[in-house]
């Protein structure tokens, strides 16, 4: 028979990460993304292109990417990449 357990809500418990917090999860997420990209056999050219261009996207939005939304990549894709 199988056991039951009580389960709640921890988002009630935690304080909003700190911009420290965030921005070490960030560079974790893209370390992730590159080791992804190594072990699936990338060439390191090939991966060091895509984190440039996550990199300037970035750079470019101001705020995490997973904050963007399709208006936003619209915007930096079709117009300030365009000209490049």
């Amino acid at each position: 028979m199988a056991a039951l357990a009580v389960v709640r809500d921890l988002r009630e418990h935690q304080a909003p990460a700190s911009q420290e917090e965030l921005e070490r999860f960030e560079t974790d997420a893209l370390y992730g993304f590159v080791l992804a990209g190594a072990s699936a056999g990338l060439a390191d050219g090939t991966i060091r292109g895509d984190v440039g261009h996550l990199d300037q996207g970035r750079t470019w939005f101001g705020c995490p990417l997973w904050d963007m939304e399709p208006a936003d990549a619209d915007a930096y894709y079709g117009k300030v990449l365009r000209g490049s």
